[in-house]
């Protein structure tokens, strides 16, 4: 029966354990001296050894000939831990054991001596898994052990472990296997089982495993079906990854804002067999390492990840602000993790590469303000960006056809034909302005309208916005700005809107100008004007009648007051509108 790589060459002393010295030591040197505690926590990333270091401290304590404090794995004690004979040895899954029932069991079991062993030994795999009241029924047996009892804990996640028990174990914490270590470790076992493994198949197969060592071999144990040479390339196409070149390529179209390159390429990888999920994977380290090496560009070059070359990264970085690194960055960040969940994962990959080449497609905050930032720019170098054109305004709607009422006809004689309304004369067409006059010298009120556009070119936006509560006057060689109030003027009165006051108005003027500031004269507030009194309705003129008209039939006598309070009687209906009309013309008038 085959064998997994990573189960076939698992460590089975604390020597073969692999970029964990600083516990293995620790570990062999309390064994050899008699001193093992009673409870053990291994917490760390998966993949790192804390399942394998329990089980080479559970043959330790019982090894019949033990080598300075490591197991002689020779032993019928080593070998029926290793086979899983012997039953003094207990490893359990706190994933499907984790109840209360579980715990008070294993509690109730533990008290009792062990059968062949020395020591009895419970190995809980991540114990972060069991209950609250699992905890609790653990908390006295962990604290007052029987000398015969041991207990390993192995957890990943280490914040989900009450502090109860967190206080009742010695903690030993397992670092990420460094790429180095994991690539010497790959090299062994591929010379080991006759794979064609070569250094930089070993460098790439080191990187994408995270620190993880069984992750590594599991790839490793993937790849080697793929053909007879375990290389890059061979690594890249099993694993359906873009390789650091393309990589590359796809982000200098991104940073040149090219988006139909973008798509053109993404569609080529997706043919070609590459995850999206991988490609925004790579994407993101690739963020990571110019972020880092943006902010960092001396001391920064031994945190990157290793995948792209110093001057490769340098190239990328030279014109690129850290606002929008830090944009990409979380952008590729949050649609990568949403990506899973997503029954449109190229969709999904496509909008999120739109959007990092045009941040006004995003409507989060982090993309308006890198807009924001890039017309501040434009405006410091003295760059007015470009005014999009006007939209054409909206065809008023056409109004439904009016429906004739025919007249009903009536035995009288023919009405006076009403005598002709003058006709309004048409509205004069209104000239076109004409351009605005070079501001003249001495005593002109106009200066500050005629300039003011000119002086918010070289200002911040905020700068600008003061600026608009100011008016200005040229008296001779002084130009005299006044202010709103003390704030406007405490905003004002500053160096950098001084100079740009002073140097536009004398390059007009022709000759120098100093700018004094003063509070009032700012610009006046709207007046706010009364709303206009609709003219009254015009009388309805009776027809002349040459004829006494026949009396109108006489209306049936009104109903009993059957109405609703509010229901107001024919007969005082129009007074009450023609109230409600006048008082409509007051401020305060509401209508209860």
């Amino acid at each position: 029966m085959y064998q997994a790589l990573y189960r076939k060459y698992r460590p089975k002393t604390f020597s073969e354990v692999v970029g964990q010295q600083h516990i293995t030591d620790t570990l062999q040197r309390q064994v050899a001296d008699g001193q093992v505690g009673h409870a053990y926590l291994f917490t760390g990333t998966r993949g790192t050894g804390k399942t394998t270091c329990a089980r080479i401290l559970a043959k330790a304590v019982n090894c019949q000939h033990p080598i300075g404090g490591a197991p002689c794995n020779q032993c019928a004690a080593c070998r029926g831990i290793d086979d899983g004979s012997l039953l003094d040895v207990t490893e359990l899954d706190a994933a499907s054991n984790g109840s209360v029932n579980d715990a008070r069991s294993l509690r109730e079991e533990a008290v009792y001596p062990p059968a062949v062993l020395q020591k009895r030994v419970y190995i809980i795999d991540e114990v972060h898994m069991l209950s609250r009241d699992a905890f609790n029924a653990l908390l006295k047996i962990m604290e007052e052990p029987p000398a015969h009892l041991l207990f390993i804990l192995a957890t990943t996640e280490i914040q989900k472990v009450p502090a109860t028990i967190l206080s009742r174990c010695q903690r030993f914490n397992f670092k990420r296997i460094l790429p180095h270590d994991m690539e010497q470790q790959l090299l062994k076992v591929a010379k080991a089982e006759a794979i064609d493994l070569t250094p930089d198949g070993a460098d790439l197969l080191a990187r994408m495993a995270n620190g993880a060592l069984r992750d590594a071999l599991s790839l490793l144990d993937q790849c080697r079906a793929a053909g007879a040479v375990v290389d890059g390339r061979s690594v890249l196409d099993t694993l359906g990854l873009a390789g650091s070149t393309q990589t590359v390529q796809l982000m200098r179209l991104l940073l040149a804002r090219q988006g139909g390159d973008v798509l053109a390429l993404l569609d080529q990888l997706y043919r070609g067999g590459k995850d999206v999920g991988a490609l925004l994977g790579e994407l993101s380290d690739l963020c990571r390492d110019m972020t880092v090496l943006a902010a960092a560009p001396e001391g920064g070059a031994a945190l990157l990840g290793g995948l792209y070359d110093r001057k490769t990264l340098s190239e990328l970085t030279a014109e690129v602000p850290m606002r929008r690194l830090l944009y990409m960055t979380d952008t590729i960040q949050r649609t990568a993790a949403a990506l899973p969940r997503s029954i449109r994962q190229r969709t999904d990959a496509e909008l999120c590469l739109l959007r990092l080449c045009d941040e006004s497609l995003s409507n989060d905050t982090e993309a308006l303000a890198d807009r924001v930032s890039v017309l501040e720019d434009a405006l410091k170098k003295g760059v007015v960006p470009a005014e999009r054109p006007a939209a054409r305004p909206a065809a008023a709607p056409t109004p439904p056809p009016r429906r004739e009422v025919s007249p009903i006809p009536q035995e009288t004689s023919p009405a006076p034909e009403p005598a002709p309304v003058p006709t309004a004369p048409a509205p004069a067409t209104p000239a076109p302005e004409s351009a605005p006059a070079a501001p003249a010298a001495g005593g002109d009120s106009q200066i500050w309208a005629a300039l003011i556009e000119h002086y918010k070119g070289p200002l911040t936006i905020p700068d600008r916005v003061w600026l608009n509560q100011a008016t200005g006057t040229l008296e001779g060689d002084v130009l005299t700005v006044s202010c709103a109030n003390d704030l406007v003027k405490q905003q004002l009165s500053r160096k950098a809107i001084e100079d740009v006051l002073c140097g536009v108005t004398s390059r007009h003027v022709g000759r120098p100008v100093r700018v004094q500031f003063t509070v009032g004269g700012g610009p006046a507030a709207p007046v706010r004007r009364a709303p206009a009194r609709p003219a009254p309705r015009p009388e309805p003129t009776p027809p002349a009648d040459d004829y006494e008209r026949p009396p109108l039939p006489e209306e049936a006598p009104p109903a009993p007051p059957d109405l609703l309070p509010w229901e107001v009687p024919a007969p005082h209906r129009d007074k009450l509108d023609e109230l409600v009309e006048n008082a409509k013309q007051l401020d305060n008038f509401r209508i209860k």
